[in-house]
């Protein structure tokens, strides 16, 4: 070959090797473009869920076991101290007509609780589902047979020192027991009870805003417990809460005077017995393992549910008539049981088509 052949060669080889390292860089290029905007959308996406994350449960959040105090709910007891600081609150029937709380506590603490009453046996079971350290003054018999049966981490104000029960001055006994939160958790760590717990909440909160848009109106709630306690809700509608009203008086905060108000309403409709112990004083039992029909009410709306409790130290499912977990507001919760033929009346404003409805047959 001829040395001007060579060179023409040269000229080409060195024109393909430009022309291939163009196109190498090229793509190269672009491979660190893609990955640069895949790392910039995957931090996206990690931003985008760290947001969703950081929104989390307020009223039921931490490892903190919770406290489960029994309240005095005599009208020689009112007002009460409490109330409003606890995330869920239980009202069912005791001997005489009168209903008697059960106010459980979780990561805050409250430097007075009561009155303090004694325990019923079928409120072990509501402290049993939420892994709650029981505390009472006093118990009725079952109550002592079941909370030694159930080996239930209790604390028994009769049994404890004034540091941890007091008597106060401006109520009478037996409705002037009171205790904190501080108080009973001393005498938990004393006792070997265990302070912390896994357990998922009885209740499926959300935290987004459960309007109930199908619901019935419910700004006025009526829950005859008895003939002697009936309860009424009426809905705050600018603080989105439900103030409390028993036998006609407004319920308001022993210490702050502010009214005791709600989230959330749960009604279960299951009846109550009269037992035969050995005091023979019309105590009372519960027929609570089953399914219930009952209400969940809400931001100014109420739907028809199911209460299903299988046994009595399984956490109750509350359920849509679909057969669907509900989902409840992030806020507290009070739940009445009350005997399935109480004439609830559920009214909504007038404008409402479903204004004025008394419901008591599902």
């Amino acid at each position: 070959m001829s040395s001007k052949g060579t060179r023409v060669l040269i000229v080409i080889l060195v024109i393909l090797i430009l022309v291939s390292g163009g196109i190498m860089a090229y793509k190269i290029s672009q491979s660190k473009e893609n990955e640069t905007e895949e790392v910039s959308e995957n931090q996206n996406e990690e931003i985008l869920t760290a947001g969703i994350q950081q929104k989390e449960i307020q009223i039921f959040k931490g490892k903190d076991r919770p406290i489960a105090v029994m309240i005095d709910n005599h009208n020689g007891a009112w007002p009460q101290a409490g109330l409003n600081k606890a995330y869920l609150v239980y009202e069912a029937i005791v001997e005489g007509g009168e209903t008697r709380l059960m106010a459980l506590f979780k990561g805050v603490t409250v430097d007075k609780i009561g009155p303090v009453r004694s325990s019923r046996h079928y409120f072990i079971d509501y402290a049993m589902e939420n892994d709650a350290i029981y505390a009472h003054f006093g118990w009725s018999p079952l109550a002592q047979s079941d909370i030694s049966q159930y080996n239930i981490n209790n604390i028994n104000g009769i049994t404890e020192s004034e540091k941890t029960f007091w008597r106060v001055k401006d109520k009478y006994a037996p409705h002037n027991a009171v205790t904190s939160t501080e108080a009973l958790l001393k005498v938990a760590e004393a006792k070997g009870y265990k302070t912390k717990s896994n357990k998922d909440s009885v209740l499926n909160y959300v935290t987004e805003d459960i309007k109930l848009e199908n619901g019935q109106g419910a700004t006025s709630v009526i829950i005859p417990h008895s003939t002697l306690q009936t309860v009424k809700y009426e809905y705050d509608e600018q603080n989105q809460v439900y103030k409390r009203y028993a036998r006609n008086k407004a319920q308001t905060d022993w210490d702050t005077g502010n009214n005791i108000t709600t989230k959330n309403i749960i009604i279960t409709l299951c009846d109550n017995y009269t037992l035969q112990d050995s005091e023979n004083k019309g105590r009372q039992g519960l027929y609570n393992i089953g399914t219930f029909d009952g209400y969940y009410i809400t931001n100014g709306k109420a739907i028809k549910i199911k209460c299903i409790k299988e046994a009595r130290n399984t956490q109750t499912k509350y359920e849509d008539l679909q057969g669907n977990e509900i989902k409840v507001n992030d806020g507290n919760t009070w739940i009445n049981i009350c005997p399935k033929n109480a004439k609830i009346e559920i009214k909504g404003p007038i404008s409402e088509v479903s204004g004025n409805v008394i419901e008591n047959n599902m």
